[in-house]
């Protein structure tokens, strides 16, 4: 007689989010304490990417292109995460650890970067009394290219951990839940940053960010403590030549599709990210906000994110096509980009609010869209979780790096150049740098699109009702 679950642990499996995400090998327990990396790694982001850009650019008088060159320097390492998941996937210790040794080396070189970083930016800044005039920019450097080193091996460890650990069954939900965290670890430490810089002055910005650097390795610590078995492994089995990189590689693109996913997934996220080291400073310099007021924009963008990922997972667990989720998230990033950009005229905080929640809605459903097909990539011999994951997610670090840079460049090359009158008087305002960069992004969202019509094609159909006579226009119909 087979047992069948009481009312009361359906219900809860069905109302708790990510209840069922829990398996033999991964209990809740330890799934949730895991997941607290991915807190970690939020929390580092909203310091790079939302409150340190304002800081500089309004506060610190820093000009927007150093900015977002600085916060662009992490991405450097981006590429190397392929590289490092499949590391992780072949490393070989004594004890028989794999990806602790990553995400503990990871956390490491996060706080590092942290704990030096306040004062690197109030050097470049100008508020030095001795040294080289060029400190500042090397010790900024510095900084965030040891934060970003952090951020990409601690991430890849520990979502290759999570899937390994995870069964078949669950790993997609596993994974979701991780992103899920990792949201909510942006949402929170924005709001909790914002009010503690409400008054800013630069010793509270020493504070806060250190602050942030012991907060983040206190939780790596939590998450990896005891998530790895302990298999000892003889000298002979070290010894054994570990596969090549170029043949995992190789086994990974072998499904043929793989390729253009990820040039999907690269030019869908400069389409979203470019506006990242803008979004605050638009708000403070043209709609006139607060450094509070406009920290708290990354809580909302996290919001919108939040939604986006629970109408993504509602569609994919009744078997929609991710391609085609992919596709609405991007339709709604040119809805969200068009809603920023007429903020400034209208002068509403509110459209401004509600465009970087669409933002987030919008890139929530890209972004869990394209993970879920990169992990349904068939990948065989020495590929492996890792190099999935870290496929993935290098091309979605560079793309934001990329665009990040570009974003910070070109709006202080049009925004001198319409500020010096040399584009006409109607355009002889502030604000035409920062919407000239939207309306890039609007432009790139198209082209996204037009690369992913080829991958709805080929995607698994769902039934068609034979009530509704012929059938529609879809994406993949179209030309691209």
């Amino acid at each position: 007689m087979s047992h069948r679950p009481s009312p009361l642990m359906a219900l809860t499996t069905r109302l708790l989010p990510f209840a069922d995400a829990a398996s033999e090998g991964l209990p809740m327990s330890q799934l949730l304490r895991l997941s607290l990396f991915q807190v970690s790694v939020g929390m580092a982001t909203v310091m790079l990417l939302g409150t340190l850009n304002r800081v500089m650019i309004v506060e610190l008088s820093v000009p927007a292109v150093i900015v977002a060159v600085m916060i662009a320097l992490p991405v450097l390492i981006a590429p190397f995460r392929a590289l490092l998941g499949f590391r992780s996937d072949t490393h070989r210790s004594a004890i028989g650890w794999k990806r602790i040794p990553y995400l503990w080396f990871g956390s490491l070189w996060q706080m590092g970067g942290l704990a030096v970083m306040p004062f690197a930016l109030l050097v470049l800044s100008g508020q030095q009394a001795v040294g080289p005039t060029w400190a500042g920019e090397v010790l900024a450097a510095l900084a965030f290219l040891m934060t970003g080193l952090g951020l990409h091996m601690t991430q890849t460890a520990g979502l290759a951990l999570a899937t390994d650990r995870a069964d078949d069954e669950t790993r997609p939900r596993v994974v979701a839940l991780l992103y899920v965290m990792f949201l909510l670890g942006m949402g929170l430490s924005a709001l909790i940053i914002g009010w503690l810089l409400r008054d800013f002055a630069p010793f509270t910005l020493v504070r806060v960010v250190q602050g942030a650097a012991v907060v983040g390795i206190v939780l790596n610590l939590i998450a990896l403590w005891k998530q790895e078995k302990v298999t000892p492994m003889s000298r002979a089995e070290r010894a054994t030549p570990r596969p090549k990189f170029s043949e995992a590689w190789a086994d990974l693109i072998a499904g043929g599709q793989a390729g253009r996913l990820l040039a999907v997934v690269f030019f869908g996220t400069m389409a979203f990210n470019m506006q990242d080291v803008l979004l605050e400073p638009y708000g403070g310099e043209i709609l006139g906000l607060s450094v509070s007021a406009t920290t708290v924009l990354t809580a909302v963008w996290a919001l919108g994110a939040l939604i986006g990922f629970a109408l993504a997972g509602r569609m994919l667990s009744r078997g929609r096509c991710p391609y085609r989720i992919a596709a609405l998230g991007l339709l709604s990033g040119v809805v969200a980009f068009c809603t920023v950009i007429f903020a400034a005229p209208m002068g509403s905080s509110v459209m401004f609010f509600c465009g970087a929640g669409l933002i987030g809605f919008g890139s929530g459903l890209f972004a869990v869209a394209t993970l879920t097909a990169a992990m349904k990539m068939p990948a065989t011999g020495a590929a492996g979780h890792g190099l999935a994951l870290g496929a993935w997610g290098a091309a979605q670090a560079t793309a934001a790096g990329l665009s990040i840079a570009l974003g910070g460049g070109l709006r202080d090359w049009i925004g001198g150049l319409a500020t010096s009158g040399h584009l006409g008087e109607a355009l002889n305002t502030p604000a035409t740098g920062y919407s000239f960069v939207y309306h890039i992004e609007i432009g790139l969202l198209f082209v996204t699109l037009a690369a992913l019509g080829p991958l709805v094609r080929y995607a698994p159909s769902r039934p068609r009702n034979k009530n509704t006579g012929s059938a529609r226009i879809g994406l993949a119909d179209f030309p691209t």
